[in-house]
């Protein structure tokens, strides 16, 4: 690509493809876009949390008296959690969780 090609690139702000595909902040479909981004987000780090442990799905559910399948469900976002199964998932793991309002 010549430098001229990339000149006249234009790229649009993530926001905006964000409020395009989800609607604005504070509309609900908007809402639920980011309750299933921040659910995501929780999960993948569980997961990075748990083979770093060099735990299986099954051994961190038997650690904290759970099943296998909560535990899959949680790491692919695909349920809503309270803080402290949160911070019990994380206690199984011998990680401590913080939270930052902002």
């Amino acid at each position: 690509m010549k430098d001229n090609d990339v000149k006249k690139m234009i790229l649009t702000p993530i926001e905006d493809l964000i409020t395009e595909d989800f609607g604005a902040i504070g509309t609900p479909e908007r809402d639920q876009f980011e309750m299933e981004c921040d659910a995501f987000i929780i999960g993948e780090r569980l997961k990075v949390e748990r083979l770093k442990a060099g735990l299986t799905q099954e051994q961190l559910a038997e650690r904290i008296g759970t099943k296998k399948s909560f535990i899959s469900r949680v790491e692919r976002g695909r349920t809503d959690i309270q803080l402290s199964t949160l911070v019990k998932l994380f206690r199984g793991l011998g990680r401590q969780i913080s939270v930052r309002v902002l």
